[in-house]
């Protein structure tokens, strides 16, 4: 048995929660995953893994050594790195999940300078608006819109989105143009829906002015689950909509949409780095992490000073 691949195996079955979902990650069958685990605790003469036909949940006594086994990990790719800093770039493969329309619009046109920066890094980039299970697909980070809602992650705020309303001339020629955020809940008014991926629920949107805040609730015909998707119903006249303004800025210039209840304050939304817990900051992601903040100072600075 390779300790080291014992150990790997077992911190990634108790991340991902399924020696599935762990065999995929490692590029290993799961019958080697499984046999992997079964040494290690055979060595050690200690159950770490409750292994039923739905689950896997790791024992009291695994999850003091999976604490102990990550540090130790951590350790290992520390001495590597610090061996291969001092005569080369940062190299390998990273994998991070990004909104789709943040990446089309901001991250991707951006990625040459990137590149030319650290050509030894091999970027992963999954595009989509769905929540990502970071421990489970074993991705070393995500970038992601809106207040979070999981606690047992670790976030690094890297901007804040400007938003603003917005429709399309020829639905404004329809349905009249709105003066006040209440008429998008008028009969003959519709929104464009923006579904929540993970609870299905419509993302709502505050307008606040002169100490007066609404929530419209309007009707719609339409709500779909991906931003650039979204947005192209907005454009096509299916309802009101709101976007970020990065989003909106073309369509704006091109006369496809026009800007709606400018004299209201819409809430900028944050802007996260993402990872997953006991996760080691490696050289390639920490230049990645600079490489983001540095972009979205340009695109989407911090409404406030600082950030978490």
């Amino acid at each position: 048995m390779d300790r080291f691949d014992a150990m790997q195996a077992f911190a990634r079955v108790v991340e991902a929660g399924s020696f599935t979902k762990a065999a995929q990650t490692l590029h290993m069958s799961k019958t080697t995953v499984t046999q992997l685990v079964q040494q290690l605790e055979a060595r050690l003469r200690v159950k770490l893994l409750h292994r039923t036909t739905r689950q896997v949940k790791v024992t009291a006594d695994g999850a003091l050594y999976y604490e102990r086994v990550v540090r130790l990990l951590a350790d290992l790719e520390d001495a590597d790195t610090s061996l291969a800093s001092a005569s080369a770039s940062p190299k390998g493969r990273l994998r991070v999940d990004v909104p789709a329309p943040l990446a089309r619009l901001i991250l991707v046109p951006a990625l040459p300078a990137f590149h030319a920066r650290h050509p030894e890094i091999q970027l992963d980039l999954g595009v989509s608006d769905r929540v990502v299970d970071v421990i489970g697909d074993n991705v070393d980070c995500v970038l992601r819109g809106g207040e979070l809602t999981d606690s047992s992650l670790v976030a690094r705020r890297v901007g804040d989105l400007q938003l603003g309303v917005y429709a399309a001339p020829g639905y404004l020629a329809r349905a009249g143009t709105p003066v006040h955020p209440r008429e998008l809940e008028d009969s003959h008014h519709r929104i464009v829906g923006f579904l929540r991926s993970r609870s299905g629920t419509l993302a709502p949107i505050a307008l606040s002015r002169a100490g007066e805040q609404f929530v419209p609730q309007g009707r719609y015909v339409v709500a779909l689950d991906d931003g650039n998707a979204y947005a192209a119903a907005g454009v096509a006249g299916m309802g009101v909509l709101w976007l970020p303004r990065y989003m909106a800025q073309a369509h704006l210039a091109s006369g496809e949409l026009v800007p709606l209840f400018e004299d209201w304050e819409v809430a900028s939304m944050p802007l996260y780095l993402v990872f997953p817990p006991n996760r080691h900051q490696s050289a390639k992601l920490r230049v990645f992490i600079d490489w983001v903040d540095e972009l979205m100072a340009k695109h989407a600075p911090l409404a406030m000073a600082g950030g978490a």
